[in-house]
């Protein structure tokens, strides 16, 4: 087999590999907490110092999001997943909010993991950009909630 340039395996990217560090501490840190109540505090409180850390604009999203989620999906846990805030629903990450600068995208993006109901047909989107966070996005994040909890 000839080694060529195209089919070079570059591996990781530096932010992947960050990310991946960022989980395995989260794991750990998780791990030490005592009781079920501290535990979604403290995971609470992580997740909001990682969104005080995010730049302005992608911030300005983030807590508007977490604002969102809060009021129209209560049952959700918020919890860091790969240094990113997501959202949680019997220990399974539903939606995640992952920042522009994160891995130095144009835009943010709202995630929903294979757990959320997002099924229509055969194809359906679990991704979403994400640029300004107005009535409208806050009114169909909130129905993507509800729908991704069944």
């Amino acid at each position: 087999m000839t080694n060529t340039e195209s089919s070079r395996h570059e591996g990781f990217t530096a932010e992947e590999r960050a990310a991946m560090k960022d989980h395995a501490q989260e794991l750990k840190t998780a791990s030490r907490r005592s009781s079920k109540a501290d535990k979604a505090a403290e995971a609470e409180r992580e997740v909001l110092a990682k969104i005080a850390e995010m730049k302005e604009s992608d911030r300005i999203l983030a807590e508007r999001v977490h604002a969102v989620i809060a009021a129209n999906a209560p049952s959700l846990a918020p919890k860091l997943w790969y240094g990113m805030p997501s959202y949680a629903l019997d220990g399974k990450i539903i939606f995640f909010f992952q920042s522009a600068e994160k891995f130095k995208a144009r835009y943010a993006t709202l995630g929903f993991s294979d757990q959320a109901k997002l099924d229509e047909g055969t194809m359906w989107a679990a991704g979403f950009a994400l640029t300004e966070v107005t009535a409208e996005a806050e009114a169909r994040i909130a129905a993507l909630l509800k729908q991704s909890l069944g």
